[in-house]
């Protein structure tokens, strides 16, 4: 009984840990869609989810198949969460530069959607490393405790966004931008410390 406390609140701790850049961007994408409606919201929170979900995962599978890969792999992870990052929020402050933001009222595109989702969940790869000793349904109840926990908390973020979209308003995108260029640079600093 104990151990499978501890494990639930293990796993509970990892998904909190992970998910406060998933919950960052998820407040900038409110920020930039303050009329965003509950379904567009889970949808959003769920991909954000997914992500998580299956970044530990597949870091599990590596570990237990092609190990020597991923570790080479690891050192490139904060490069690329700065790359995505930076790149999505400096289009988001660009436009909202532009003034486009005011102009047209653009939702966040699938695209860039999946691109936020593989920059915040990115690091939860080397979760795989820390779940290892796990077997295959240890580690897939705890993937899905991640992502429970990145749902809730990003559903969370998208709430705060929109009230703060709401009263920003076409200061918003350009915002959002600035934050999710921070959440980049964040991230490389965490991952090359």
């Amino acid at each position: 009984m104990e151990e499978e406390f501890l494990f639930i609140l293990n796993s509970i701790l990892l998904g909190v840990g992970l998910a406060m850049d998933a919950f960052s961007v998820s407040m900038a994408d409110g920020l930039n869609e303050p009329e965003m409606k509950k379904g567009r919201m889970c949808g959003i929170a769920g991909v954000f989810a997914g992500f998580q979900f299956a970044m530990p995962v597949v870091g599990w599978l590596c570990v237990h198949t092609i190990v020597r890969c991923l570790e080479a792999f690891e050192k490139f992870i904060p490069w690329i969460a700065l790359l995505l990052l930076v790149y999505i929020g400096g289009r988001m402050l660009a436009e909202g530069v532009r003034g486009a933001a005011a102009e047209e009222k653009r939702g966040l595109t699938a695209g860039v959607l999946l691109l936020q989702g593989v920059a915040t969940s990115i690091d939860a790869l080397s979760v795989g490393f820390t779940i290892a000793s796990y077997g295959w349904l240890m580690a897939f109840a705890a993937a899905f405790i991640i992502a429970a926990v990145t749902f809730v908390i990003c559903m969370a973020g998208l709430v705060i966004g929109k009230r703060f979209g709401t009263r920003l308003s076409n200061k918003a995108q350009m915002f959002g931008g600035v934050i999710l260029i921070l959440i980049g640079i964040e991230i490389f600093i965490r991952g090359i410390v």
